[in-house]
């Protein structure tokens, strides 16, 4: 059976030490620094943590998804199969 988009998010949230949702949730700017640490990108955690556009962008491009961090390229949340790779990257 096909895996559904929150099943994907919360494998990817596991995966890099968060916890998991049972109700279907964006991941929060929380998951998606812990995301990017897993894929090796690098965010300045020292102050607040930048928006979520920029570190989905991000994201996208460690994986291979986008040609450059732009976060003006990046959707306003992850596709399917961008779940699934992001789920690659980190496992």
């Amino acid at each position: 059976m096909a895996q559904t988009v929150t099943e994907l998010r919360n494998e990817i949230r596991v995966a890099v030490g968060r916890f998991e949702r049972e109700e279907s949730a964006a991941f929060t700017k929380e998951d998606l620094a812990a995301i990017c640490d897993a894929v090796g990108y690098e965010i300045d955690t020292s102050g607040r943590l930048p928006p979520k556009a920029e570190m989905r962008a991000g994201i996208l491009w460690k994986i291979g998804a986008l040609e450059d961090d732009n976060a003006e390229e990046a959707p306003s949340s992850f596709r399917k199969d961008e779940l699934k790779a992001i789920e690659t990257a980190v496992q």
